[in-house]
């Protein structure tokens, strides 16, 4: 069961995440975690551990990427 769990968080996160930056919506997430809640709490916290580590991913690579820049940036000769 633990694999069906997995892979249905994994792929309900995959598509919240995706609607809910096509919507606007910063706390989609959290609305599908409250219908998942009533129905089942396994899958509700999987979901909700999915989202978490792909948000925190995306702010990772976000800062990293903002770091190469600058570092580029830094060694372009000046004028």
């Amino acid at each position: 069961m633990s694999s069906t769990l997995d892979t249905l968080a994994q792929k309900l996160a995959s598509d919240t995440l995706k609607v809910q930056d096509a919507l606007g919506e910063e706390r989609l997430y959290v609305e599908v975690a409250q219908v998942l809640g009533a129905a089942s709490q396994s899958l509700e916290e999987a979901f909700l551990t999915e989202v978490r580590v792909r948000l925190a991913e995306q702010k990772a690579r976000i800062f990293l990427e903002q770091k190469i820049a600058a570092a580029q940036a830094s060694l372009k000769p000046k004028d």
